[in-house]
């Protein structure tokens, strides 16, 4: 899908050579040589038309530089455009998981860098929640690919429902998401993890009249001071996620031994 959305050779050509010159070169360059065009243009016709008479010629190649300034311009303007709407849609699909609709791996580690370095900067609070859907090979087994994709999507959305604006929410790959929550401590990160525990377990999930029960498992870790890469941090989410699934899915356990007595009781 992404092969059909990048622009023709002609038009990536273009926008190298805009890119190296700058629009405002570009533009004049353009129109110096459709001036050049206009009075080649006029001398012939003057040839062909015998016209002897000077100011004839130059009016003839004024309007000749006139109209063809005026189409090329039009041109590069619309190609310009259009180059920049490819550009915007290349970026769009690139930083998306197509599926889902919310944001890719790659892009969500490219967004919460900086947050993750701020707060470890300002020492200031942060927490990351990794979510697994639970037996999510069994109902593709059973019901097939579109069911899961469907399902995968119910799932995204009813994340979505629970967050804040700054909370960014991505598809990890497969039945994996992560949820980073910036100026989250770790008790408002498992209250977090634990509504979308039970939202995602409230829902009503049919397919081809069969209605099969949902659950997720989560695992959530707070930033700390021995995280010394985002790695680290993203690691210790999914060392809580493994307890999580160990423990019998369908509940919210926390990493690095952070507040144990409270873990226990997110259990469903």
């Amino acid at each position: 899908m992404l092969k059909n959305l990048e622009p023709p050779r002609w038009l990536a050509l273009l926008r190298q050579w805009t890119e190296v010159l700058g629009p405002a070169k570009a533009l004049a360059l353009l129109l110096a040589a459709a001036l050049l065009a206009a009075v080649a243009v006029s001398q012939l016709l003057i040839s062909l038309l015998g016209f002897g008479d000077r100011v004839a010629a130059a009016l003839c190649a004024g309007l000749s530089a006139l109209l063809l300034a005026a189409l090329l311009g039009r041109v590069l303007l619309g190609l310009l455009a259009q180059l920049e709407q490819s550009t915007l849609q290349l970026k769009r699909f690139s930083s998306t998981d197509m599926l889902t609709g919310i944001v890719n791996r790659r892009a969500f580690l490219g967004l919460i860098e900086r947050e993750w370095a701020l707060a470890r900067r300002y020492e200031t609070t942060c927490a990351m929640v990794m979510i697994d859907l639970d037996h999510f090979k069994r109902i593709n087994e059973n019901f097939g690919h579109r069911c899961g994709d469907m399902l995968l999507r119910q799932i995204a959305e009813a994340s979505s429902e629970t967050l804040r604006q700054g909370d960014v929410l991505a598809r990890f790959g497969g039945e994996e998401f992560g949820l980073f929550l910036p100026h989250t401590d770790p008790l408002g990160a498992l209250d977090v993890a634990e509504r979308i525990r039970e939202r995602v377990e409230r829902l009503d999930f049919c397919w081809n009249g069969h209605v099969i029960p949902v659950s997720v498992s989560l695992g959530v870790a707070a930033l700390q001071a021995d995280h010394h890469s985002l790695d680290q941090f993203v690691n210790a989410a999914e060392d809580a996620l493994h307890m999580a699934k160990a423990d019998g899915r369908n509940c919210v356990r926390v990493g690095d031994g952070l507040m144990p007595g409270r873990a226990a009781e997110l259990r469903a």
